[in-house]
């Protein structure tokens, strides 16, 4: 008798859940996610029990017809890619096709559906328990997704005992959509924990100019922020270079990079990094490098111990970054980690450098000498 064999599907896609469902935050940044991949302009998120007995993210987006709200909860289905070569082109935010078979594996799950462009009135309601497909029906809705997430983990018990309490689940919901919120301010968001409206943001206009989007950025941070701090704007463009290897030898690729956003002034820091926003082509990362060029660019302009806060956002070509490093999409790796690093660097520093010429201008005259600008920089 053979002892190796395939796994059952929904064996397989537990197993997968273990990495892309870590906690009730993992499940609404995938739907969220995908909310903002169909276009959606308002998405309201709904929570009971800090999402261990319920959450359900509604859209306005583009929604699926029924054959596509049946291959969405298929492993490795998805409309974001259709080879290999598309990963080095990805703009979206999913691509993995993992996420929905995963949570759907892990819970009491609904899908609710209607095509935004279709003329038929009629959506599509379907309904899976661990895994299973349980049912398939027509169904009356607007426009848009609803997807429902109830008892999560109820059929792994060992994981559901390893969440933590309502209010920490909570917070660590709130922390990802802040972070959604920043990236796209032109969509609105809105949180509703135990039937109470927590957040409510509205869109705000962005015509995609960098003037335009600083001014959104700035809006939504008001919107969000409880203890506001000085910013100072971060506009900064340059070009890197990475080698590219191949067959018929090695070669170096230019690229453009943008560095745009709110840095805190001199002297604005915290204890923690948990003020550290970083993005990178719209999508929030983690990325220990940045954490470090972050600090190196303050140098003096920060009380020892102290971090920098920020909200800044990298862009570049999708080829020279690679975001396929673990299915939960926090971890990003560059071709050229020191260029972008050292980008970010300058961009800091003269922003820093300005700032503290025109205040050293208010207060006294300029000293021209590199020690008078070291000294300005430590203001």
């Amino acid at each position: 008798m053979n002892r190796i064999r395939l796994l059952p599907d929904h064996v397989a896609n537990q197993i997968a859940a273990g990495e892309v469902v870590e906690r009730p935050a993992s499940v609404v940044k995938e739907l969220v996610e995908n909310a903002i991949d169909a276009q959606a302009r308002r998405i309201t998120i709904e929570l009971d029990a800090g999402g261990r007995s319920l959450i359900r993210v509604t859209d306005d987006g583009v929604g699926m017809h029924r054959d596509d709200a049946l291959m969405c909860l298929e492993r490795h289905a998805t409309s974001k890619i259709q080879e290999a070569s598309d990963l080095t082109s990805i703009q979206s935010m999913g691509f993995r096709g993992e996420a929905l078979p995963s949570i759907a594996s892990v819970s009491r799950f609904t899908l609710t559906t209607r095509e935004r462009d279709s003329e038929s009135p009629e959506a599509t309601r379907i309904q899976v328990q661990g895994g299973k497909l349980m049912q398939v029906e027509a169904a009356a809705s607007p426009p848009g997704t609803t997807i429902e997430v109830r008892q999560l983990f109820y059929n792994l018990p060992a994981r559901r005992k390893f969440l933590k309490t309502k209010e920490t689940e909570k917070s660590h919901i709130s922390q990802y959509l802040r972070l959604a919120a920043l990236a796209h301010p032109e969509v609105g968001f809105k949180l509703i924990q135990d039937q109470r409206t927590l957040w409510h943001l509205n869109p705000i206009k962005c015509d995609g100019s960098p003037d335009s989007r600083m001014q959104a950025l700035e809006e939504r941070m008001q919107q969000i922020e409880k203890n506001t701090w000085q910013r100072l704007a971060v506009q900064f463009k340059d070009t890197i270079q990475t080698k590219v290897h191949q067959e018929s030898g090695d070669h170096f690729e230019e690229e453009n990079i943008a560095i745009w956003g709110y840095i805190g002034a001199p002297g604005v820091g915290r204890s923690t990094r948990s003020d550290q926003w970083l993005f990178i082509n719209r999508r929030p990362v983690e990325n220990k490098a940045l954490n470090f060029a972050l600090r190196e660019a303050y140098h003096t302009a920060l009380m020892k111990g102290m971090h920098p806060v920020c909200c800044l956002f990298i862009e570049l070509s999708p080829a020279f970054v690679d975001i396929n490093v673990h299915p939960a999409k926090k971890e990003v790796r560059f071709h050229n980690e020191y260029a972008v690093k050292q980008c970010v660097i300058r961009a800091i520093k003269r922003t820093l450098t300005q700032y503290a010429m025109a205040h050293q201008e208010r207060d006294q005259p300029l000293d021209p000498s590199p020690d008078g600008l070291e000294d300005r920089l430590t203001l």
